[in-house]
């Protein structure tokens, strides 16, 4: 086997390059102690910071971001009955106060109007032939006193011809004993006053007849003066007549349902067509000009809070750079666990401690809602100025 040349013949050997130089210790321990003393100092600043932020700022500051946007909106429901003939809005419309949603077909409630104002002017008139029977009535008042008086009259007629054929009896019973006066013109006498003493009776019933009717008369002016006292508009029927009209009225205006206030519609359902009842939902209006904040605090954070203290807010609508002003206008009367649907049951074997929130209720600037709207549900965060008056 031929020998193999040796390969390290010929070869040139690799240039050695010269070794740093090592870095003295005490160089590098230096350089530690500054980084070291450098984040000691700036721990100990960011502490004092905090500390300063904590009783300067801190400590008059409560704050929150479980805070969200409410408001009082109108439910808007007809009051009267029927199919809606059009629906004027959509969601998402902004409307004015008394701009038009909703027409309800007028057809029944305008024939209603109709009837009623008949019943009322029939009522009316009625009140005035009761006021003009009453003067009828009391002109026969007035007759049958004459009456009664022609009665007496009669009655004392009747009584001096039946004194007369009473004295002209007795006189010829007298003198029918001695024979003087016949048997004949005896019973003229007596058939005289026997026709007199009749009449008598006679004129006596009519006096009595005369006084029943007059009563009778008297009883029909006072009721028919009952009827009639006062003005027309006192009139018991007439007033409850104007009333039933009034309702009818008031019932066809509620055929064009307008909307409450300003804002925005929302949860529309009408539909033209749809046969609506009283109190049925068929949209919501949103006042977005007059909003409020609901802002969830810990039952720790409400020591200090009271009500008329300033807040600042924002909005993650707008972002941090978007500010509200607000303040303070009530503490709810419980947490949200106490008024839940099913509340929370503590007395258990297994209770855990719970921190708990009670909602604090934030009024907005008007203006700045103007310029900056917002919408219900929104999240806010809120900061009370604990210390603000």
């Amino acid at each position: 086997m031929a020998d193999q040349p040796d390969p390290r013949i010929g070869a040139t050997e690799p240039e050695t390059l010269p070794e740093p130089a090592a870095e003295p210790r005490n160089t590098l321990a230096a350089r530690r102690r500054r980084w070291l003393t450098i984040l000691v100092v700036a721990i100990v600043a960011i502490g004092l910071l905090a500390t300063l932020y904590h009783f300067v700022i801190g400590v008059r500051h409560v704050s929150t971001d479980n805070a969200y946007v409410g408001a009082d909106t109108a439910q808007v429901t007809p009051l009267v009955a029927g199919a809606v003939e059009s629906v004027r809005v959509q969601n998402t419309q902004a409307v004015r106060q008394g701009d038009i949603l909703v027409t309800i077909d007028p057809a029944d409630a305008r024939i209603a109007a109709e009837r009623a104002r008949a019943d009322f002017l029939q009522a009316q008139r009625q009140f005035a032939q009761n006021r003009a029977t009453g003067s009828a009535l009391e002109a026969q008042v007035g007759a049958r006193g004459e009456d009664i008086a022609r009665a007496e009259a009669e009655q004392i007629v009747a009584q001096a011809n039946y004194d007369k054929a009473r004295v002209d009896l007795s006189r010829r019973e007298g003198l029918a004993k001695s024979g003087a006066v016949s048997g004949d013109e005896l019973t003229v006498a007596r058939t005289a006053f026997a026709a007199a003493k009749a009449q008598l009776v006679v004129a006596k019933a009519a006096i009595a007849q005369a006084q029943a009717t007059r009563r009778a008369a008297t009883q029909s002016f006072a009721a028919n003066q009952a009827l009639t006292r006062g003005s027309v508009a006192d009139n018991p029927e007439v007033a409850a007549a104007r009333s039933r009209y009034d309702a009818a009225q008031l019932d066809l205006k509620r055929t064009v349902i307008r909307a409450p206030f300003d804002g925005v519609v929302a949860q529309r359902t009408a539909q033209v067509g749809q046969r609506v009842a009283p109190g049925t939902s068929i949209m919501t209006v949103v006042p977005v000009a007059s909003m409020y904040v609901d802002a969830n605090f810990k039952e720790g954070q409400l020591r200090r809070v009271k009500i008329g203290q300033p807040v600042r807010l924002t909005s993650d609508l707008y972002g941090g750079g978007t500010v509200y002003h607000g303040r303070v206008v009530g503490l709810s009367g419980g947490t949200g666990s106490a008024f839940a649907l099913i509340p929370a049951q503590n007395a258990t074997g297994n209770w855990i401690k719970v921190v708990q929130r009670l909602p604090v209720r934030i009024s907005l600037d008007p203006k700045e809602l103007a310029d900056h709207p917002l919408r219900v549900g929104l999240s806010m965060t809120a900061t009370i100025d604990v210390d603000g008056e």
